[in-house]
């Protein structure tokens, strides 16, 4: 198995994952964004992860629009938008999967 389809299946389960436990709840809870950041944010467990996530996304935001700028990849800014939507575990392992494939391509020519 490719790396390119290792990360294109990584995409599937970092959306599947995350959201298999924010539907239930955006369905209990509807779009009760000040009890979704009181249950975020409610111990330091999940300070923690939520600290972690954010600072993981401005990361991934960095190295996207370096690195999509700098191979030239088509619709790299998908990769924000994913992260954006869905989170880290989605937008990480899409770009990386275009990344992948433009390096792929590259190789063949």
């Amino acid at each position: 198995m490719s790396l390119k389809h290792i990360y294109l299946i990584l995409t599937i389960v970092g959306a599947a994952l995350p959201l298999s436990q924010f539907i239930p709840w955006l369905l209990a809870n509807g779009l009760d964004i000040p009890l979704f950041f009181k249950q975020l944010l409610a111990t330091p467990v999940s300070r923690f992860f939520a600290f972690d996530v954010v600072v993981s996304a401005l990361v991934l935001f960095t190295f996207i629009l370096v690195e999509g700028k700098r191979l030239n990849i088509q619709k790299y800014w998908v990769g924000i938008v994913a992260t954006l939507c869905v989170g880290v575990s989605v937008g990480l392992p899409l770009f990386l999967y275009q990344r992948q494939a433009k390096l792929d391509s590259a190789a063949q020519n």
